[in-house]
């Protein structure tokens, strides 16, 4: 990598030692819209059909047959896709085809992954950036460096995403290994004594904390988002309005059609530092000489018996009685111990970023945001 980032700063002093021309993107490429609605996704589709969701979506027919980026133009705001071939595309994505020669489609792709959010947002008339017009989109400036810049720092980018993508498909097959021995030490026989959840726990339900969000608060808001993403995803609160406490057990009671929060758990490691969400509960063990509730968090994450009430078609609300009905297995508190720390140490090495792959992926991550911006920053020359 040393090597690559020599030779393009080289190509740089040579090439293009005063900065390089910048082009309005709306004079480099075509940009047209979708002019579908998001259902007339097909599962069984055979063309991939680009909507303004992460997901990826198929569908039967197709508009375009040729290389594009793709930009959402609302939801995910400013997100980028490449693609080449056939594809269809909803009426709120911008699809943009018909490149100049003077430009690596590729290269633009990085650009606009590195500078549009940005943009956008400096071009908004309101806090939060709920779609692009069409003609700020046209208006955004991007440099063009002769070519042969372009294609070498594709290159550079390009092996990162590489490695981005190995380690991930890696990470990937660790955490369906994970699934297979949790499902596999969480399967118990007649031999295991069972009760009701509501035999063993105490039930809390949050409360809203809207119009207490401050990002100076010393509290954690447990809401959905902090749940489903592992803790990563934060809002602050200055008053603890739901107090929890150590070893409880917090879960998403709601979430959309298929969604991947619902019965989602968090397990509270400490006092006195969240506070709890509407829509999430709080469960407590009852008697901890004869219950783990560490073992307790394992059972009921994304627990089966809940999953079912999710119709696939409407929002699921998980009510307080769905939740305390369902069946838990009790074995010696012994056995419930080995399960944690065989599960603990699982769960470490697909989610702690602090050892293993997953700290080697945001490693790379953080490296390809580093040179991304080092390698797209040009100054504009006057002609």
């Amino acid at each position: 990598m040393t090597k690559q980032i020599s030779k393009i700063e080289k190509l740089i002093a040579e090439l293009c030692p005063n900065g390089a021309e910048f082009k309005e993107i709306g004079n480099i490429c075509k940009i047209e819209t979708g002019k579908l609605n998001a259902n007339a996704a097909v599962d069984s589709g055979e063309y991939m059909f680009f909507t303004t969701a992460k997901a990826i979506s198929k569908i039967d027919k197709y508009r375009w047959n040729t290389e594009a980026l793709l930009i959402a133009g609302n939801a995910n705001v400013g997100d980028v896709k490449h693609y080449i071939g056939k594809f269809e595309a909803y009426q709120r994505t911008y699809v943009l085809t018909k490149f100049s020669k003077d430009i690596d489609v590729r290269f633009l792709y990085f650009v606009l992954k590195n500078n549009l959010q940005q943009f956008l947002e400096s071009h908004s008339n309101s806090a939060a950036m709920t779609y692009i017009v069409l003609s700020t989109l046209q208006e955004f400036k991007i440099p063009l460096p002769p070519l042969a810049v372009q294609e070498e720092i594709v290159k550079i980018l390009n092996s990162f995403k590489e490695l981005e993508a190995e380690l991930e498909a890696e990470l990937e097959a660790r955490k369906k290994q994970y699934e297979h021995y949790r499902s596999e030490l969480l399967t118990f026989g007649d031999g295991v004594r069972w009760t009701t959840l509501g035999e063993i726990i105490h039930f809390m339900n949050g409360k809203g904390h809207e119009k207490h969000i401050n990002e100076n608060g010393k509290y954690i808001v447990v809401n959905s988002k902090f749940v489903s993403t592992e803790g990563k995803v934060k809002k602050y609160s200055k008053q603890q309005i739901s107090p929890i406490f150590e070893d409880d057990i917090l879960m998403v009671m709601s979430d959309l059609p298929n969604g991947k929060a619902l019965a989602k758990c968090f397990y509270v490691d400490e006092n006195d530092k969240y506070t709890l969400n509407q829509r999430i509960c709080a469960l407590t063990v009852k008697d901890k000489e004869n219950l783990n509730a560490k073992y307790l968090f394992y059972i009921l994450n994304r627990n089966s018996q809940l999953l079912r009430y999710d119709s696939g078609a409407d929002q699921t609300n998980l009510r307080k009685d769905d939740i305390l009905q369902i069946t838990i297995p009790l074995p010696s508190l012994a056995e419930q111990a080995r399960i944690v720390s065989i599960l603990d140490k699982f769960d470490a090495l697909v989610n702690d970023i602090s050892i293993g792959l997953p700290a080697e992926l945001a490693a790379r991550r953080s490296q390809y945001e580093y040179y991304r911006g080092k390698l797209l920053s040009f100054k504009e020359y006057a002609n």
